[in-house]
């Protein structure tokens, strides 16, 4: 099974929220689909982003692995380069001109040139790369642990590290993100649940409960789980997708009550 550890605390935690998420404690959003896009079913999703009318995604597994150019309106993939056939891609963010990129247990990254994704350089870190997003000043990355890192966009050297909860307790398996808004949005792995972080303090605000996308759009499958957030800034649209989903849904957010 891919990534197939999870705490024991952190399933305990987020089993007890599923069930009965009115119940929790914080504020739980749910979604209305405002649009539907055809999303590739054989794209194992593990980064997403949006910019200038495009879509911008990266998939995993050994010797699929690749980061794509997609148009939004019919889900074309315009131009791709494949990862070395023995690393797994993961998160992917843009940086002025570049694309950074992510492998999962490998400490590899790389930078791509946006136009043309040409390879410009290679770096590495510690531990396992999972998510990516960035604010004006920093990279955020993600590694499947309550820890998110800021790094220094040129140098990739870690800045700050900020430890995310739920409730007082750390919150482990947090995946793709995505800055909207001033908060860090969170896909937590295994789960239909999105955690809308405070990036000064770690705290989660809220969830967005994403449940019924991955029944309406996912392949059978255990892997085939919600991960990918991407935000058009001009526009104010929220997209999401999923692992080998078919769809990418375009949704609004409904207040909890």
């Amino acid at each position: 099974m891919l990534k197939a550890r999870i705490t024991f605390a952190g399933a305990a935690f987020l089993s007890a929220l599923l069930p009965a998420p009115a119940s929790a404690d914080l504020p739980v959003a749910r979604y209305r689909i405002e649009r539907v896009y055809p999303h590739d079913s054989g794209a194992f999703t593990e980064g997403l982003f949006y910019r200038d009318g495009f879509l911008y995604e990266s998939t995993g597994l050994e010797g699929q692995s690749d980061i794509r150019k997609v148009r939004l309106e019919d889900g074309m993939v315009l131009q791709r380069v494949m990862l070395p056939k023995n690393l797994f891609g993961e998160g992917i963010v843009d940086w002025k001109n570049e694309i950074v990129s992510l492998t999962w247990q490998t400490g590899i990254g790389f930078r791509w040139s946006l136009a043309g994704f040409r390879r410009r350089g290679q770096f590495r870190y510690a531990g396992e790369g999972w998510g990516m997003t960035r604010n004006d000043r920093d990279l955020v990355m993600s590694d499947g642990t309550p820890v998110l890192r800021f790094l220094d966009p040129v140098t990739l050297r870690v800045r700050r590290r900020l430890t995310v909860t739920a409730e007082g307790r750390p919150l482990n398996d947090i995946n793709e993100l995505e800055w909207v808004k001033g908060e860090i949005l969170a896909n937590i792995w295994k789960t239909d649940l999105i955690a809308r972080i405070d990036p000064a303090t770690g705290r989660v605000k809220g969830w967005i409960d994403l449940t019924g996308l991955r029944q309406r759009a996912a392949r059978p499958g255990i892997d085939s789980v919600a991960n990918g957030i991407a935000y058009d800034r001009v526009r104010d649209r929220l997209f999401v997708t999923g692992k080998n989903w078919r769809s990418l849904f375009e949704i609004s957010l409904v207040p909890a009550r």
